[in-house]
């Protein structure tokens, strides 16, 4: 019996719910925001808000534990590694490396969040969507 097991199963087997779970948490932290359904919203909400707490640590190992979360996918920008700066292209004379989405969410996202205690990320309700009629959210971080 499964009594008080309640998890958002989303009507699919453990291995792809976690690829979904990671590529909408990927989309979520390069983007900032996001349109899916309500039940991806709400399954998706305490796992991106899990990650930016270890964001916020900010140690190697909280680090290491957040990129099994997400794909670390590169963000067509680049940051400088002395300063953190992000520029769109690259510049002379200065050390540049590019930009990924584990970079982005412990240089920026993480120092964002440095003084809230939880409730990263805001769930909006929208009109259904047209060719099936289901709810549909926009999930974005506060």
């Amino acid at each position: 019996m499964r009594h008080q097991c309640n998890r958002n199963r989303l009507g699919r087997p453990q291995d792809q719910r976690k690829a979904l779970l990671r590529s909408l948490a990927t989309e979520l932290f390069l983007h900032g925001e996001i349109k899916t359904t309500i039940s991806r919203a709400k399954a998706l909400k305490p796992y991106a808000e899990e990650i930016i707490t270890l964001a916020k640590r900010g140690d190697l190992h909280a680090r290491r534990q957040a990129a099994k979360f997400i794909f670390d996918v590169e963000t067509s920008k680049f940051m400088d590694t002395e300063t953190g700066e992000v520029f769109e292209t690259e510049q002379e004379g200065k050390k540049l490396i590019p930009q990924t989405v584990l970079r982005k969410l412990f240089a920026e996202i993480g120092k964002q969040y440095e003084n809230r205690n939880g409730g990263y990320t805001r769930i909006y309700h929208l009109p259904p969507r047209r060719g099936d009629a289901t709810e549909m959210a926009l999930i974005q971080l506060v």
